[in-house]
């Protein structure tokens, strides 16, 4: 086998000395060996500390020996579904099957099954009666207590129990993972590990809850939307390390599933630790015949530089799963990381990324955060930037001159979102000048996400006013360097909050911007985010007050079409929904019309294939396609 990767096969564990590991771990993603994937770092840390494991990817879920291929584990089972939730990876908002999943070799679907921590953990519980099952990473750390499932449009149990786990870890699960293993190697039973932060527990102990925030019950949120607005507002509050309680919800007379507060965030040392692990930085070498794992082209050449986001976006679950303190690595970190990028054969210069779940975060939005964390009732900077809110670019600015400097880098990128309206209350402008001469290609993408600011208030993002001095400043700077960039936003249809109204302005901003938007995001309903329980409840759980959800498919669809009101497809839809809020002033032939009062060009266009399948005007050799920009 090849020693940079932890044994898959029995032979590998002979390869090894192994006789039997302490830890399997069954998950949902290829076996990836890089710290952009949680197993992979999960695994490694356990090795670090002396621990043995396995991995079993992608088990035959249809085959309950498929789990028993590595043995029993002296320790117990530990069990994720991967990078991204199941069904997120399996199905787009509209509920289509996906074409590919990137995280499976060769982009093949159908390697996992639907719910897959649910899924596997019965399948061990089933072939392993006794064997202590311990869940994590996205899709177990944003269900771990009752939540609304898109999918099924169903409030479901806490995963803890279909998954038929002992003890669920949410978060990143660094610091969880080893004190589990240091407990079970101690002795200790699984059903002893209540007092552990990160982790959640089910137990039938009134003992073991006498302190904790009473949520709702399980049968008041699956009935009452309410109770469940109410109920997932204490979580929310209750999502840093500082002033978390821990928190009960019942479901049974007799039994309770219990939420820890969660884990202290990790320190600058113990970030560094993590990503100096002897990680191999690609996918198995099982794969390659396969076409190996599309995934790691994004992140092979990129560089995480920190992690948690105080940005605070109520479609975004990083609230729940990161939080809101920003960690960070150092500069030596990174630095050595990238240095040993350059050597890859396949570098070719480029770093495309520096950054995180927010670029230009490096450090905790003020310096209460490190000693008494996040509030917990009040955002960094929505609606307006914190009085507290310490806005420094200085410490990023010098971690990018420094790999700009390094030999064989020719170009730094940044691709993971620039967080603009932190951007706007630097009174400095070094990082913007630097960032435009230095680390754009051209294009920069930005997330205003709308432009009305009834529906900005509803996605925890900044007034339009904010992303409109942002466009202003970028097209200064850009001048003044003598650059010809752009900006390409970011927009969502069907958020909460938007009605056909707001979803037309929208389309008037495109109008006048001339921008014609390829791409656009439905909002999608995923686990554990204010946004999605706006969706499901139809009320804001900050204020209690009703809010308006687009859940037609057919105003969906019309809202999607407005963005993209160009494209003669959409014709219809966008004429009907003009239509529908009285807005005939947009259908004609002026520059402020968003759509003729006749389908020309759809009505042109289906006459041209109608004759070229005759024979009949075919097109000339010499003529020039139109483009998608006139079209």
């Amino acid at each position: 086998m090849d020693q940079r990767f932890l044994p898959i096969s029995r032979e590998d564990m002979q390869e090894m000395g192994i006789d039997t590991l302490d830890f399997v771990y069954v998950i949902g993603d290829a076996y990836v060996d890089h710290p952009s994937f949680g197993h992979a770092i999960i695994s490694r840390i356990l090795a670090a500390h002396g621990y043995t494991v396995g991995i079993i990817s992608q088990p035959d879920w249809k085959d309950e020996n498929s789990i028993a291929i590595l043995g029993k584990p002296r320790l117990g089972f530990l069990v994720s579904a991967g990078n991204m939730d199941s069904m997120v990876n399996h199905y787009s908002v509209s509920k289509h099957r996906r074409e590919q999943d990137l995280f499976t070799p060769g982009g093949v679907m159908g390697k996992r099954p639907d719910y897959a921590t649910i899924v596997y953990g019965n399948l061990i519980r089933k072939k392993f009666k006794d064997s202590p099952i311990l869940i994590g990473g996205i899709e177990a750390s944003l269900r771990r207590l009752g939540h609304y499932d898109y999918w099924s449009n169903k409030v479901k149990r806490s995963i803890l129990l279909d998954s038929c786990a002992d003890l669920l870890m949410y978060g990143m699960g660094e610091k969880s993972v080893v004190e589990i293993a240091d407990a079970l190697d101690a002795g200790l039973a699984v059903s002893d590990l209540t007092y552990l932060r990160g982790t959640v527990f089910k137990t039938k102990d009134h003992d073991l809850i006498r302190d904790a925030v009473k949520l709702p019950s399980f049968a008041d949120i699956k009935d009452n939307k309410e109770d469940y607005a109410k109920s997932f507002y204490t979580q929310y509050c209750n999502t840093d390390p500082f002033h978390g309680q821990q928190l009960c919800e019942q479901y049974e007379e007799n039994l309770f599933v219990v939420q820890n507060p969660p884990c202290e965030p990790l320190t600058q040392l113990e970030m560094d630790d993590v990503y100096a692990l002897p990680y191999a930085k690609t996918y198995h070498p099982s794969y390659k015949a396969l076409g190996g794992v599309p995934a790691i082209k994004e992140v092979q050449f990129s560089l995480i530089s920190n992690r948690g986001c105080f940005g605070g976006c109520n479609f975004c679950a990083l609230t729940f799963h990161q939080g809101r303190i920003i960690q960070t690595r150092s500069h030596e970190s990174i630095l050595q990381e990238a240095e040993e990028m350059t050597h890859h054969p396949d570098f070719k210069g480029y770093i495309h990324d520096v950054g995180g779940p927010t670029a230009n975060f490096r450090q905790p939005a003020c310096k209460k955060q490190l000693t008494k964390g996040a509030c917990a009732n009040r955002q960094c900077l929505f609606p307006t930037p914190c009085k507290n809110l310490e806005v420094d670019h200085s410490d990023y600015i010098a971690l990018l001159r420094k790999l700009r400097k390094l030999p064989g880098v020719k170009k730094v990128f940044i691709r993971s979102g620039i967080r603009f309206d932190y951007l706007m209350a630097d009174k400095d402008d070094t990082f913007i000048r630097e960032l435009c001469k230095y680390h754009v290609s051209g294009q920069l993408k930005v997330a205003p996400e709308h432009i009305s600011d009834k529906v900005l208030s509803m996605l925890g993002k900044p007034e339009m006013s904010v992303y409109q001095g942002f466009c202003k400043k970028y097209a200064k700077v850009n001048e003044e360097l003598n650059l010809k960039q752009y900006l390409v936003p970011y927009l969502m249809s069907s958020h909460p909050g938007s009605t056909l109204k707001e979803a037309i302005e929208l389309a008037e901003f495109l109008r006048d911007e001339h921008l014609s938007p390829q791409q656009v995001q439905d909002f999608y309903p995923t686990p554990s985010t204010i946004s999605t329980c706006m969706y499901y409840t139809g009320l804001d759980p900050r204020t209690m007050k009703p809010v308006y959800v687009a859940n037609n498919p057919h105003e969906k669809a019309m809202q999607r079409a407005l963005i993209q009101y160009r494209d003669p497809k959409n014709y219809e839809l966008v004429k009907e929904a003009l239509k529908r809020c009285h807005r005939e002033d947009l259908i004609g032939f002026s520059k402020e019309c968003l759509i003729p009062p006749r389908q020309i060009k759809a009505k042109k266009h289906e006459e041209d294939n109608r004759n070229q399948k005759r024979g009949r005007n075919k097109p000339h050799k010499t003529a020039k396609p139109v483009s998608k920009r006139r079209r």
